[in-house]
């Protein structure tokens, strides 16, 4: 989580006025820090400003299943 909401991790501050509720939208860097520290041999993600998205289904086996 973020420590101070004034200093956040990446990004700039953002002011939060009397009667305000801060929430937490996830971005590209939460899931790249996930990735990172997970060590992973393949990832797909996105470029900044493009999702990736499909409807293909998630089917394996992957590279590195036990089958």
């Amino acid at each position: 989580g973020i420590d101070d909401l004034s200093r956040p991790d990446y990004g700039d501050a953002v002011p939060i006025r009397a009667g305000e509720v801060p929430l937490f939208w996830a971005c590209g860097v939460t899931p790249q820090e996930g990735l990172l520290a997970a060590r992973l041999p393949f990832a797909i993600t996105h470029a900044p400003g493009h999702m990736f998205i499909t409807d293909l289904p998630c089917s394996g086996p992957f590279p590195g299943d036990v089958v």
